[in-house]
C-alpha cells in the first residue's frame, strides 16, 4: 500500500504542477482524467490520487493561508513544485491522521529531492516541520 500511495503522491504532484503552469485554466478533474489516460501508472493507488487532487484543489486557498506565514518569501515567489508539495503535505498533516507526521514529511522530502531545486528539500522540511508542530502537537509529543 505505501508504494502505491507514494506513486499517488508523485502523480498528484505532477498533476498539481501542470495545473499551476496552466494558470488553473484547466480543471483538476480534466487534468486527472488526462493524467490517468496518458501515463503508465502501474500500481498507483488511484483512489488516493483522486482524493489528493480533489481535496487539495478544494482547500488550496486555506492551505496557502496556513503556509504563507511560515515562508521567508511571498507566496507568489514559491516554486510551483515546492508549492504543490506543501499543499500535499498540509493536506496530509491536517486531514490524514492515519498517516504519521514523520511519514508525511519523509514523503514530501523524497518528492522534493526528486523534482525540486537544489536544497529545496531543506526548505520544504522546515516548513512542514513547523506545520506539524501546530497540527500534530499531540502526536509529536509521543515517544518514538
Amino acid at each position: 500500500m505505501s508504494r502505491a500511495r507514494s506513486k499517488a503522491r508523485r502523480g498528484a504532484l505532477q498533476a498539481l504542477y501542470q495545473w499551476q503552469l496552466a494558470g488553473g485554466d484547466d480543471s483538476l478533474a480534466s487534468i486527472e482524467s488526462q493524467f490517468l489516460a496518458e501515463r503508465e501508472l502501474g500500481d498507483i493507488d488511484a483512489e488516493y490520487f483522486h482524493e489528493l487532487l480533489t481535496e487539495v484543489g478544494r482547500r488550496r486557498a486555506d492551505y496557502d493561508q496556513r503556509i504563507a506565514p511560515l515562508l521567508d518569501r511571498p507566496l507568489e515567489q514559491l516554486d510551483p513544485v515546492e508549492h504543490a508539495i506543501l499543499w500535499l503535505g498540509t493536506y496530509e498533516l491536517e486531514a490524514r491522521w492515519d498517516i504519521p507526521f514523520r511519514v508525511v514529511i519523509a514523503e514530501a522530502m523524497e518528492l522534493t529531492k526528486q523534482f525540486g531545486g537544489d536544497n529545496a528539500h531543506r526548505y520544504v522540511n522546515a516548513i512542514l516541520d513547523r506545520l506539524a508542530r501546530e497540527l500534530r502537537a499531540a502526536e509529536r509529543a509521543l515517544p518514538t
